[in-house]
């Protein structure tokens, strides 16, 4: 396999992406594909942090503590929901701090924060990070439900960045704020001069 197409002017190898991931991944044909599975999850995540703030009971903590203190605490004859003893050490120093006061909050409005990022379009795979971030510790704290598949989706967002917000805020902002691993140097870009015969 050595194609001069996939070394590029600093001598390291760039491995090419097979037709299909190109096709998925980064090309604006499946636009459609990536703005119904971003507004899907973040309705999902818009309607579930606006049920937090509005049922008035989420934001002052004591439903995520109650969810904490089941997920810490083993049944008799049973197994604990958190398999990893680390992360189980994690929940309940938060629960000895009584942080629940200030994390219930802060989940209600980050789901919120997500929900509208990902309607937007607006910086969609950070705004599917965070999310897929929040259902893997939903998970982690032994809470099934819907995550699972929300993780998968976000994960998918993730995956295509590139296109997913092209219909919304990303096909603006994007460009606007550029990437870090992508200058553009005019002057390498500039063709040689031609030798005069």
């Amino acid at each position: 396999m050595a194609s001069k197409s996939i070394v590029n002017a600093r001598g390291e190898i760039l491995i090419p992406d097979p037709p299909f991931a190109r096709f998925l991944f980064s090309s604006t044909r499946l636009a459609w594909f990536w703005l119904i599975l971003r507004v899907y999850l973040g309705y999902t995540w818009l309607n579930s942090g606006w049920g937090k703030i509005s049922g008035g009971v989420w934001m002052t903590g004591e439903p995520l503590k109650g969810f904490w203190t089941t997920a810490v605490g083993i049944p008799e004859g049973g197994r604990a929901p958190i398999a990893f003893d680390w992360y189980r050490n994690f929940i309940q120093l938060m629960l000895d701090q009584g942080w629940y006061t200030w994390f219930g909050p802060l989940i209600a409005w980050g789901e919120i924060l997500i929900g509208v990022a990902l309607i937007l379009g607006a910086l969609t795979g950070i705004a599917a990070f965070f999310g897929a971030f929040m259902n893997w510790n939903f998970i982690m704290a032994g809470s099934a439900s819907s995550n699972a598949l929300l993780f998968a989706i976000a994960i998918l967002l993730i995956m295509g960045w590139k296109v997913a917000g092209w219909w919304g805020l990303d096909r603006w902002l994007l460009p606007w704020l550029g990437t870090p691993w992508y200058r553009v140097n005019p002057v390498a870009n500039r063709q040689p001069p031609q030798p005069t015969p």
